[in-house]
């Protein structure tokens, strides 16, 4: 094809074209190449009325020839005609491009596959343009996501804060969109490598969790959605054990009391951190609805090993203390008090964690 020189006067952009976006500062970059070396390459464009031309690919190479006030321009005219045509190599020449979005690239295939004048098949694009149907299916995918969302998704797979890659939403897009989002925007404040995302996938995906837990997750950072899945998950192995062979009624007393005070305790008394503490008040609040008994199990276990003793007891038993052993056994109250006080404090959690579903 030949290149000739067009005025510039004479050269309309395509708004109709796949590419919308252009960065300024790469805009600016290009104006300085252009005014130091001149135009590299000639830009596109077929006739139309009027004796005027429009552009097929190169609006980049237009804007900043004209920001610089050039008064002509090399450009390659086409004489294509089909419409079809013509944004298939839009499409096409844009892929070879930076700067070409995701959001860009599907938007365009959406639009070749359900504007009435294209109604091309996704097989018939991947013949065309040389890239896999499920390329082009993970693209469309991404138009799945609000606007907020999509304003956040860039190229490339570098995870950056405030920003999403397509294979950080590609996990999440088949979620209930009121899910989807909320968790888009989480995984981008929080910079969640892909791994992350993908467990967490997993436990909204997850039918034995309810709506309205799944809704409370929602306020969680990408860390703590992390490790409630992890606790989510040791639970459920926990529960997927057989059951131990049962031991003599005696020990097997003995042993539910030791259970139902020091495990509960040690994790109340400092032996957990507290943010792990909330994960286990969380995993326990997605327990209560995937087995019941357990719970009951444990409260029950509870109260029968803390019975309230009589006023005349404790103060006959106290009266019988030798004064060497007073401060130790004061101590020892002290830390008691403080381990029931937490210990009620987490089972009216409990209490309002159940009442609330």
């Amino acid at each position: 094809m030949d290149i000739i020189e067009i005025p510039i006067a004479l050269i309309d952009e395509d708004t109709d074209q796949p590419r919308y976006q252009f960065d300024e500062e790469a805009l600016q970059e290009l104006m300085k190449s252009i005014e130091e070396i001149g135009l590299l390459s000639p830009i596109k464009v077929r006739t139309t009325a009027n004796n005027r031309y429009k552009i097929i690919y190169g609006n980049r190479r237009y804007k900043a020839s004209k920001m610089l006030g050039k008064a002509t321009m090399s450009c390659i005219v086409s004489n294509v005609t089909d419409e079809m045509e013509i944004y298939l190599e839009q499409i096409a020449e844009n892929l070879t491009r930076e700067g070409f979005s995701p959001i860009e690239e599907a938007e365009a295939f959406h639009k070749l596959m359900n504007d009435a004048k294209f109604s091309s098949s996704i097989k018939y694009l991947s013949s065309k343009l040389g890239k896999p149907e499920s390329y082009i299916k993970n693209k469309c995918d991404l138009l799945k996501f609000g606007n907020a969302v999509k304003k956040l998704i860039v190229s490339g797979t570098e995870i950056r804060k405030d920003k999403l890659t397509e294979d950080q939403l590609l996990p999440i897009k088949d979620l209930a969109i009121e899910h989807r989002d909320p968790l888009a925007l989480i995984i981008a404040r929080d910079e969640m490598p892909v791994s992350d995302v993908k467990k967490i996938a997993k436990m909204f995906k997850d039918k034995d969790i309810s709506e309205s837990t799944k809704g409370k997750l929602l306020y969680k950072s990408g860390h703590e959605l992390v490790e409630t899945w992890s606790v989510f998950q040791n639970n459920r192995a926990e529960r997927a054990k057989p059951a131990p062979a049962k031991a003599p009624a005696k020990a097997q007393k003995a042993e539910k009391a030791s259970t139902a005070i020091e495990t509960p305790l040690a994790e109340q008394s400092g032996h957990l951190p507290s943010s792990q503490s909330q994960l286990v008040e969380t995993a326990a609040a997605i327990d209560m609805e995937m087995a019941v008994a357990p719970i009951q199990m444990k409260l029950q276990q509870l109260l029968s090993v803390v019975q309230a003793p009589t006023e005349s007891d404790l103060q006959s038993d106290a009266s019988k203390l030798d004064a060497s052993e007073k401060d130790k056994f004061l101590s020892d109250v002290d830390t008691l008090v403080e381990h029931l006080e937490k210990q009620l404090s987490q089972w009216k959690k409990v209490k309002e964690l159940a009442f609330s579903e």
